[in-house]
């Protein structure tokens, strides 16, 4: 069952039927480019597995629909992760949302190749590009949070784009699982995802 606020839910009683259907069914996402990750290579593979995991569980809970904002780094994990449970869930839904519409210009290696296969792969386009350059990101961060019902991100950073991405979900009443990377393998541990204990072993 989704579950969603109750500010959410009245904002939500002024839109469609269909809108809002769709919107309560969807979860975005926001995270931090690889530059901004855990150097540790054992702390960004238990990051990622809890990315992973908060996609299973929100599959679990009747969302079907994410969208992901192409970024380097989280976004498009989150994309790929998406894409690989939709073999086993063939409803689900990955919409992209780009910021421009040169947006992967100037990605290199395997960046490109994934922004590629995603693109390839997802089932819609959005492009919310607007004039002004410096604002396109924070427009295409607030057309996902403001089509969606549920926000996951990954933070190690809070004064970032991340970081007011979250700000902005939590202004709008949107669930929020948030993954701090400062605390993130003793939540793991509560998950079952690693063995008690095992955070004595990674440094930040």
């Amino acid at each position: 069952m989704v579950y969603y606020t109750n500010r959410l839910k009245k904002s939500l009683t002024t839109g469609c039927d269909r809108a809002m259907s769709e919107r309560l069914r969807t979860v975005c996402f926001s995270g931090h480019r690889p530059e901004k990750m855990p150097d540790d290579p054992q702390l960004l593979a238990v990051t990622k597995s809890m990315l992973y995991y908060h996609i299973e569980d929100s599959i679990r809970a009747g969302y079907t629909r994410f969208i992901s904002g192409l970024a380097r780094g989280v976004d498009l994990w989150a994309a790929m992760y998406v894409l690989e449970l939709k073999q086993r869930h063939s409803q689900l839904e990955l919409i992209c949302v780009k910021p421009r519409q040169d947006h992967g210009a100037a990605f290199r290696g395997e960046d490109l190749y994934v922004l590629d296969s995603v693109l390839e792969r997802a089932d819609s386009l959005i492009c919310t590009e607007c004039s002004d350059g410096e604002n396109c990101y924070k427009r295409r961060n607030r057309y996902m949070v403001d089509h969606a019902s549920k926000l996951i991100a990954v933070v190690n950073q809070y004064r970032s784009g991340t970081g007011q991405t979250i700000a902005y979900a939590r202004k709008q009443g949107l669930a929020l699982c948030v993954i701090d990377i400062r605390k993130v393998t003793g939540e793991a541990e509560k998950l079952g995802l690693l063995p008690v204990g095992y955070d004595s072993q990674l440094s930040l």
